[in-house]
């Protein structure tokens, strides 16, 4: 019977072919679209005077502005242009709506000799109409400078005076101590702040009187009612084409995946699990890494709660002083030690795996051991780093040792280095191993290569490597990259590899098949997750069609993931039926767990967010926070725990030990239930925030009179935070006794 076209297609061959023909395009458009950056990004002006001729600031101040506000990290208290953290304002629009508000004072002034208060409604049609010349027809960002009126100057000033009081006398009323940032720093930072507030506010070239085109450089966020600044008309037609998109794709993904992928030839049979009788010496040298790891966990957890306290109730300290455990401090710390233990659980199973594959060790050990050191240095002095640095004790070296103060790339570069070469170190150690046993299984090559993606690929969010970035646009549009591009490409072509590679050694499910999902979610995951990137770019000063692109480019690929457990899960209980215990239920368990909740993550709560039409209203809310915790932590975090299991069981195995899933279950379904059930009082709390901003702007979505009556929501995290927690330590100790003080089964 002659193959048809779709027969070939959804081949080993056919997938592996469009897999590198997808991703031979994508990154070449992505490399033509970076080339052209430059062309569209907002400029940062030669200097801000007003008509009058007077300097307000120069391109210098914007710059080193940008440097005081990375170095004492606001971005992990407030937000710039939407990006951030969601405990102080967001600087952009706070001076947006301020220097708006002394606007409308000045207009009405000038032309009713009243406050902007007591306008009738006729007469604040008029003052709103001047007010909204002053910011589109007679302020423009342009290179060469920007020219303000002599009323945008003076409430630039009243911005600089409000900005500076709160950075350096603190504000107590959102977790805010002060007392670190210098008033002449502060003044500085006002300048980066209000460049952010044109980027905003001032309507980008070339748009200008085109009805249904004209926008701000951040293609007209945040929405802003006193000058009529909203949502554009292409942007409901694009979320419209993403949910028709997807609707009709998922269809034909599941269509395929069950018609051409998991399909069962006569006779077809499944691996045998691994059977583990000793451990070569560098396997043996991994288990001192299992309780750094969960310890780690465990530590981010703690950080977890304690950020989550301050949320409720930014005025009152928790256990410790504010001034010595500061929110955006901590708030760096919990995001770095997520990337750390994931990461080196990471390495963990990959130094695990090469000698099986290889079935040989390494020439030298010990290097594993070097390794682990390394990655010790880095985790502590990076820690100290971002705590030293954001509280103004590095002033002179907190680029290089300190605080970075980008928003989850946080650390100095010294440590960035650090940890690069530890990623490139583990990359060779593996690769030297199994060079040749690679080629013959795409599942471990898949797994090697998209590992040394993400070790390569962390160098973007470096460049330049030896200063600050001067324009943020561009420095955003590249730490996305490694966000972006780590977590939705290269962590999930990992994800996909480490799934596939264990549900076949456990027995779980066939080669064949395995390698057919592996393939078909490759290609998916090249095509949505590459230049999916864009949803990230749509308010932070880039051009329009990044809407587009970003979002059609959706969350597809956690798709055929969870369909390839669901059918090792069918295995599995056909298995137990026919009396057969699988010895590798724990890490299957962790893995199955991961597919599921990056599913729930990155998929159900990817959706809440993504479309251009929602994301306008809900940038820079709670309303991010599931889809962000949720898929950080089962999809990565959970994959990282299964690697630790499976080296203890494989330990235990290697002795003869007793193995008792019990704890383990207790753990897994803490943290399981505790962080879904943490998502519904983020989503209530992110839903009225989004309602805020649609109804009244989104200055207002920011202020804590917003979510002061969704109080009881935020005390309400007590109970998810407070089992994730308990799941955290359950895993850590449990890890600990199976791996440390393990007991010989009796044998007959």
């Amino acid at each position: 019977m002659k193959e048809s076209l779709l027969d070939k297609f959804m081949s080993k061959k056919g997938l592996y072919t469009a897999f590198w023909f997808i991703a031979i395009f994508m990154v070449s458009a992505l490399i033509y679209f970076t080339a052209t950056l430059q062309k569209e990004v907002p400029p940062i002006p030669k200097d801000v005077k007003s008509e009058s001729g007077e300097v307000l600031y120069t391109y210098d101040d914007v710059v080193e502005g940008k440097g005081y506000f990375q170095e004492f990290d606001l971005m992990d208290w407030g937000t710039m242009l939407g990006m951030g953290a969601y405990m102080g304002p967001d600087f952009s629009t706070d001076f947006f709506h301020h220097r708006a508000e002394y606007l409308y004072d000045y207009y009405a002034q000038q032309k009713y000799h009243k406050s902007a208060k007591s306008l009738t409604d006729i007469e604040r049609g008029a003052v709103k109409e001047l007010v909204k010349r002053d910011f589109h027809k007679q302020t423009k960002l342009l290179e060469e400078g920007v020219t303000y009126t002599n009323a945008s100057a003076a409430a630039y000033k009243k911005n600089v005076q409000h900005l500076t009081d709160m950075l350096v006398n603190g504000d107590h009323e959102r977790a805010f101590p002060g007392g670190v940032i210098l008033p002449e720093e502060a003044k500085k930072i006002a300048a980066f702040v209000d460049w952010s507030q044109l980027v905003a506010s001032s309507i980008r070239p070339g748009t200008e009187g085109k009805i249904g085109e004209e926008r701000t450089w951040s293609n007209n966020w945040p929405k802003e009612p006193l000058v009529d600044q909203d949502l554009l008309y292409n942007n409901h037609i694009v979320s419209l084409w993403e949910f028709l998109f997807l609707w009709t794709l998922t269809i034909v993904v599941i269509f395929l995946s069950y018609e051409y992928l998991f399909k069962k030839k006569p006779g077809e049979k499944l691996e045998p699990a691994l059977k583990i009788t000793s451990l070569f010496k560098s396997q043996k040298k991994l288990l001192k890494y299992i309780p750094i790891v969960s310890l780690l966990f465990v530590v981010q957890l703690f950080l977890g709660a304690y950020l989550a306290h301050l949320y409720a109730d930014p005025t009152q300290d928790f256990v410790f002083s504010q001034s010595l455990l500061p929110f955006n401090v901590i708030r760096s710390m919990h995001t770095q030690l997520a990337i750390l233990w994931v990461a080196v659980g990471w390495l963990v199973g990959g130094l695990l795996i090469a000698p099986w594959v290889a079935n040989k060790d390494h020439k030298f050990p010990w290097l594993v051991d070097v390794l682990w050191v390394a990655l010790l240095v880095v985790a502590v002095g990076s820690m100290i780093g971002l705590y030293m640095g954001a509280t103004g004790q590095m002033r002179e070296v907190w680029f290089w040792l300190g605080n970075e103060g980008r928003e989850l790339l946080n650390l100095g570069r010294i440590w960035d280095i650090g940890l690069v070469l530890g990623l490139v170190f583990w990359f060779l150690l593996i690769i030297t191993l199994i060079r040749k046993s690679a080629t013959n299984n795409p599942l471990v090559g898949t797994i090697i290569w998209s590992a040394f993606a993400i070790a390569t690929l962390y160098i973007a969010g470096m460049m330049p490597i030896h200063k600050v970035m001067p324009n943020f646009t561009v420095d955003d549009y590249y730490r996305w990259w490694v966000i972006h591009l780590w977590v939705e490409l290269t962590f999930e072509l990992f994800a996909a590899g480490v799934i596939a590679y264990f549900t076949v050694s456990l027995g779980l499910i066939s080669q064949k098949v395995a390698e057919r999902t592996m393939f078909f979610e490759l290609f998916l995951i090249m095509m949505s997750g590459t230049l999916g990137v864009g949803h990230h770019y749509f308010w932070q000063g880039l051009d329009e069609y990044w809407i587009a692109i970003g979002g059609i480019f959706s969350s597809l690929e956690p798709l055929p993931l969870a369909l390839m457990i669901v059918e090792a899960w069918k295995n599995q209980r056909e298995q137990k039926a026919e009396g057969r215990t699988n010895p590798f239920g724990t890490p299957f368990m962790w893995i199955a767990g991961s597919a599921v909740l990056n599913w729930i993550g990155a998929g159900f709560f990817g959706m809440v967010i993504n479309t251009p039409t929602i994301s306008y209203y809900s940038h820079g809310t709670y309303l991010i926070m599931p889809h962000g915790h949720v898929a950080l932590l089962g999809a990565f975090g959970y994959i990282s725990i299964a690697f630790l299991y499976m080296t203890s069981r494989a330990n235990a195995m290697a002795n003869g030990w007793v193995w008792n899933d019990k704890w383990s279950k207790i753990g897994f379904w803490l943290l399981t239930i505790g962080v879904l059930i943490y998502t519904i009082p983020t989503l209530i709390i992110g839903l009225q925030q989004t309602k805020v901003s649609a109804e009244m702007g989104y200055y207002y979505t920011r202020t804590r009179e917003a979510i002061e009556l969704l109080k009881g929501w935020m005390w309400f995290r007590i109970l998810p935070d407070s089992m994730m927690i308990l799941g955290g330590v359950v895993v850590f100790l449990d890890l600990f006794k199976k791996t440390f003080m393990g007991k010989k089964a009796l044998t007959a």
